[in-house]
């Protein structure tokens, strides 16, 4: 009975360690969303960043918009995309706000309202925007997609139905300049991490100018 009773002890130890671990990578990663980085020294804004206001846009409506959706037939449109759903909720498991930013030939365009949002049968993805303010909403029942390392920017363009390569965003072609915080960046574009506070600045062509610094709204 003694080897029974130690073998049940070693099964509920490695329950509890199993448990532990599963905590801890949580932790983990709401600490790694909810992290809000500082935005490089090379932002124009400097000391005086441009503050975003929820419901006002930024930017002109140079990017066409589908007014039956903004997501193209390409994107979502109900199913599910890169493992993130559209439920008929929005879900506070995760809830952070980055901001996307994207210029053409040196004019900045609106990111459309409503990337995310299907009319028919009336649901809303985990990533989507409320207004054309260039704020992104990821609001969602989970920490990361299955599959993945956490919510990026290839999943919001997924659902969005819109290209991103180093020489097409949203079908404006050319060379493509990237700024995460006010520091270029050189990596996957599908890749950049979408995370609380996180600064993505988008340039097709140029001229490149250089990358703005934004004051999110109070309590975002």
């Amino acid at each position: 009975m003694t080897a029974v009773y130690v073998g049940f002890a070693a099964v509920i130890v490695l329950i509890i360690v199993a448990l532990l671990i599963v905590r801890w990578n949580q932790n983990r990663l709401l600490t790694a969303a909810y992290a809000t980085p500082t935005p490089g020294a090379s932002s124009s804004a400097g000391p005086s960043p441009v503050p975003l206001v929820d419901g006002v846009a930024v930017g002109k409506p140079l990017i066409k918009v589908n007014p039956l959706g903004t997501d193209t037939k390409a994107g979502g449109q109900g199913q599910p995309v890169d493992g993130i759903s559209c439920g008929g909720m929005e879900y506070s498991t995760l809830h952070v706000h980055p901001h996307l930013a994207i210029f053409i030939n040196g004019v900045q365009a609106q990111v459309p309202r409503l990337i995310g949002g299907v009319p028919k049968p009336g649901c809303l993805y985990w990533i989507h925007t409320h207004d054309a303010s260039g704020i992104i909403h990821i609001e969602a029942p989970v920490l990361q997609p299955a599959g993945s390392s956490g919510f990026n920017l290839g999943m919001l363009f997924d659902i969005w139905g819109q290209p991103l390569a180093n020489d097409d965003i949203a079908g404006f072609k050319g060379p493509v300049t990237a700024y995460v915080n006010g520091q270029k960046y050189d990596g996957d574009l599908r890749q950049i991490p979408l995370i609380s506070h996180q600064e993505i600045t988008l340039e097709v062509g140029s001229p490149v100018v250089p990358p703005p610094n934004y004051q999110f709204p109070p309590n975002d």
